[in-house]
């Protein structure tokens, strides 16, 4: 199965074959430095790129119609907010420092200044040009610092002359989309607590071709540990960046990451917002870190020194892994104290199955368990052997279960009788690969805040079975990167990085004990599907949220039948616990904050949305209809 596979990336269709694959892994990361005619890349980049460029077109172009509808608005606004945007200059070529400073002149709202500090520029351009710009716009600011003093510090240089209340940050050879500050202004007006807005980005190339947009999750602290996925294009308080000093210097190359974890430490979630939107277009060129984390090597030490301060700061303990070829960084957090975990298994009658599973669970290191196995009263004569000797065994007990068919009546019976602190539901078809699968989830289960923990689950091929759960795909949620390489980074790292999603799947969860009382346990409407996505819903109305641990790692061996269907029973369960949720969770289902409006509900691959969900500003109406909505669950 791993010869073969369909791998989509970026709303990117990549070969299904492995020496295609290679060839277009090779290509996207040398296409910026391949010396060709420009036609030629052309031709390159539309094999690369088909269906970005064609979403592009349809959805990411602005008309005239849409500009006009832009400024009447502007011309409405009672009291328009300002931006300053910051650009740190060094030794810019000319022509990406003169598109980087186009891109603000051009920008749809015009009430904004741009604030430039030439950090002891070497090459004599770059001083001509910014006078120049600056005798030509009186909203340009410049100012030439004596020494070099490196980004930190020449962004500080720009934060000196910064007057509005939201300061923006902006590479010296990246371009701003022309509509990035009106949207920013919109979502100001309209959400005036906020004091960190932050858009979805993509690379640029020398041609001023677009590709590898990423589509980002609305606030996930969590997954800012592993990742500085906030990033470009972002808009802070100019007073609260002054309280807390800037940027730091010594934090070169990973200073804007550096920014985020201070401005963000004890800042309450709704002050910070996502715009679902391309507003920012990183260039790739040679000496970027847009085109590889390689020119810059100590960019990687300065992450690291940012997230280990900024979990001291929280008085959090753990240890780090660097993860996508040391792009990205895993924590791993050390358990408290010796909490008993009681590990709750529900057995679906098959005695191999079973045995499989507490073997495995032998190898797990963390040793302050109980296991509780629910045994089902369809039993053979091997079952009932198999279960007599289970019951023997110290810190494990068997429990009788009569509701054959009811999972979430057999765990609200079970889990209450469990001793320890912490219960973990699993599946009997699952099987330890990671030994340490429960020290990650509980250390993990033990920080504040944090309700469920899931795990990464993978079929026996290899492949990913649950990365997480998505909600909206196929109507109701569905399991994120199913069916990607087990090793595979995914979809910007969120394959392999730690992270909130709005459920993970109840094959494998962990949580207090105390959290599943308080939210009344699984749902008695829910039979069988979808309990552990009401769960976890459950537990966020409470406030908590949910983790995937992606390295505790386990092995899926697929559900066990519960026979056929002969008079229709489980097809009718099935749609009643689907109206259920549609019912209980609809805005939820239509707006996952773990994912992006921009892709799909069709797949788990994070491919682009055709139509997108996002509702613009300037427009009566989304981009997309229910129809379109229809349309896409219907293809699943």
């Amino acid at each position: 199965m791993q010869n073969t596979f369909h791998h989509r990336q970026n709303g990117l269709k990549a070969p299904r074959n492995r020496l295609g694959l290679r060839l277009y892994e090779s290509c996207k990361k040398v296409y910026h430095k391949l010396p060709l005619p420009k036609k030629l890349k052309l031709l390159l980049y539309a094999w690369m790129h088909p269906e970005y460029a064609r979403w592009i077109r349809r959805y990411d172009t602005l008309t005239e119609a849409d500009r006009s509808a832009m400024r009447a608005r502007i011309a409405g606004f009672a009291h328009p907010p300002r931006f300053s945007v910051l650009m740190p200059v060094y030794n810019t070529p000319d022509r990406f420092l003169r598109q980087a400073i186009e891109s603000v002149r051009r920008q749809i709202y015009p009430h904004w200044e741009l604030c430039i500090a030439d950090d002891a520029s070497t090459q004599s351009h770059v001083r001509r040009t910014l006078e120049d710009y600056a005798r030509k716009d009186a909203r340009i600011k410049v100012c030439f610092r004596a020494q070099n003093g490196h980004i930190s510090q020449a962004t500080n240089s720009a934060l000196e002359m910064a007057s509005a209340d939201h300061v923006a940050l902006l590479d010296h050879d990246d371009e701003l989309a022309e509509h990035a500050l009106y949207w920013m202004a919109e979502e100001i007006i309209a959400h005036p607590e906020a004091e960190l807005l932050y858009s979805d980005v993509d690379k640029i190339d020398a041609l001023g071709l677009r590709c590898d947009a990423y589509f980002k999750p609305d606030w996930n602290p969590d997954l800012l540990m592993g990742q500085n996925y906030v990033s470009h294009f972002s808009v802070y308080s100019r007073r609260r960046v002054l309280d807390i000093g800037g940027l730091r210097k010594g934090f070169e190359g990973a200073q804007d990451w550096d920014l985020v974890l201070r401005f963000t430490h004890g800042l309450a979630p709704r002050a910070i917002r996502h715009i679902p939107a391309v507003l920012y277009h990183w260039r790739m060129h040679p000496g970027s870190t847009a085109a590889s984390m390689d020119v810059k090597p100590y960019a990687s030490q300065a992450q690291y020194r940012s997230v280990s301060e900024s979990l001291f700061r929280q008085g959090e303990q753990a240890r780090l892994e660097r993860v996508c070829q040391g792009n990205g960084l895993l924590p791993h957090f050390a358990v408290q104290g010796r909490p008993l975990v009681s590990i709750v298994i529900a057995a679906h009658g098959e005695a191999d199955r079973l045995r499989r599973c507490l073997d495995s669970l032998r190898r797990t290191d963390y040793p302050h368990t109980e296991i509780l196995v629910i045994a089902s009263q369809s039993r053979t004569p091997k079952t009932l052997a198999s279960l007599a000797e289970i019951n023997k065994q110290p810190d494990c007990r068997v429990i009788s279960n009569p509701d054959l068919f009811d999972f979430s009546a057999r765990y609200n019976r079970v889990v209450p009788q469990a001793r320890g602190e912490y219960v973990c539901l699993l599946d009997d078809g699952l099987e330890v690969v990671a030994p340490s699968w429960l020290d990650d989830m509980l250390g993990a289960a033990q920080r504040p805040g944090v309700g469920a923990v899931g795990a990464k689950l993978l079929y026996p091929d290899g492949r990913v079975q649950h990365g997480g759960v998505l909600l909206g795909i196929g109507g109701i949620a569905s399991h994120a990167h199913r069916f990607f390489p087990g090793g595979s980074a995914g979809y910007i790292g969120r394959g392999i990085l730690l992270q909130s999603f709005s459920a993970v799947s109840g094959a494998c969860i962990l949580l207090r004990k105390e959290h599943w009382l308080a939210a009344g346990g699984m749902c008695k409407e829910l039979l069988e599907a979808y309990n552990d996505v009401d769960l976890c819903l459950r537990l966020q109305e409470m406030g908590l949220r949910t983790l995937w641990i992606p390295s505790a790692l386990l092995r899926y061996h697929g559900a066990a039948s519960l026979g056929p269907d002969a008079d229709g029973t489980a097809a009718r369960r099935v749609d009643a616990e689907r109206t259920y949720m549609q019912r209980r969770w609809g805005p939820w289902l239509a707006h996952d904050p773990a994912y992006n409006p921009n892709l799909t509900l069709a797949a788990e691959d994070f491919s682009l949305a055709f139509p997108p969900r996002v509702r613009r500003p300037w427009r009566q109406e989304p981009l997309s209809s229910s129809n379109g909505l229809a349309r896409q669950q219907h293809q699943v």
